[in-house]
């Protein structure tokens, strides 16, 4: 890694960096399951990832969100786990505890990256679950090797539309008032549905002391959404404030012969238990285009 990505930071203060990993290292310490952890080089940085379940099982590997890490897998990863050997892999420039370099969307920089964290991990072929970004980052690899991909599940993904810009103008006043404005963003997040104990606290910590990155996710081109031919699930919100999930399932019905789709009835962009739904895709040894329901 240059010395140019070591002197970025993504924390607003050295303290707040602390807070954050303080809070990483005490979901790690009890995480349901037992766990190793690796960091691995990259040609973009470090990479931490959390690797769980047996040593024998398939690769599945899980990439969360912006402005958060892979401790937003603790509640999933038990079932995740019971299947699979499982890779929870932090993202470079978001707020875990890989590099915080934050290379240009509109390259091929990320699926770079992905590339070599696999080949560091020995995974030669692989199932991914993404959310957000991390869905973005799923599909940019999968449609630059689709033929290292078995699955892919996709939780509201980007860069597939535009994302709603009524969302951030909302979103970013909020989230400079303090506790009181996180919680009603964590209420947007999760729309009619009930949030998650202790997520409210988490959002908190990151929110406060995370800077998040500025900008939008590069939109796919037909021509790119025509190679995910790999068996592939797309799971979304039918009120989430961020990006239309009908909307998404349409353009991904288009192209993907073998999509199948979720959309939950009054879930937001974080949605709840969505193992029971993907799971099941997972194991199913099915690959036609349905509608769950």
């Amino acid at each position: 890694m240059n010395n140019e990505m070591m002197s970025q930071t993504v924390f607003r203060s050295l303290a707040g960096e602390s807070e954050v990993i303080g809070f990483y290292n005490s979901m790690l310490a009890s995480w349901p399951v037992k766990h190793e952890t690796q960091i691995v080089s990259t040609r973009h940085g470090s990479t931490f990832v959390i690797v769980s379940g047996e040593c024998s099982a398939d690769p599945l590997v899980l990439l969360h969100g912006a402005g958060t890490n892979s401790t937003m897998w603790i509640g999933d990863i038990a079932d995740y786990s019971k299947h699979y050997r499982v890779y929870a892999i932090d993202l470079i420039g978001e707020a875990g505890k890989s590099a915080p370099n934050r290379p240009p969307w509109d390259s091929p920089a990320y699926e770079e990256w992905l590339t070599d964290v696999f080949e560091a991990l020995n995974i030669k072929k692989v199932t991914i679950v993404g959310i957000s970004q991390g869905a973005w980052i799923a599909i940019k690899f999968a449609v630059a090797k689709p033929e290292q991909v078995n699955k892919l599940v996709l939780i509201a993904p980007g860069g597939i539309i535009p994302d709603k810009v009524l969302f951030v103008i909302k979103v970013l006043p909020l989230m400079m008032i303090g506790s009181w404005g996180i919680k009603r963003v964590v209420k947007m997040l999760y729309a009619d549905h009930p949030i998650p104990e202790g997520v409210p606290e988490a959002m908190t910590i990151m929110m406060r002391h995370f800077k998040p990155r500025v900008g939008v996710l590069p939109l796919f081109t037909d021509k790119e959404l025509s190679q995910l031919t790999m068996p592939t699930l797309f799971i979304g919100g039918t009120k989430d404030t961020l990006r239309n999930s009908e909307k998404i399932a349409e353009r991904l019905h288009e192209f993907v012969s073998t999509l199948s789709v979720k959309l939950v009835r009054g879930g937001g962009h974080a949605l709840n238990d969505t193992t029971s739904i993907i799971i099941p895709f997972l194991l199913d040894r099915k690959t036609q285009s349905v509608l769950l329901k």
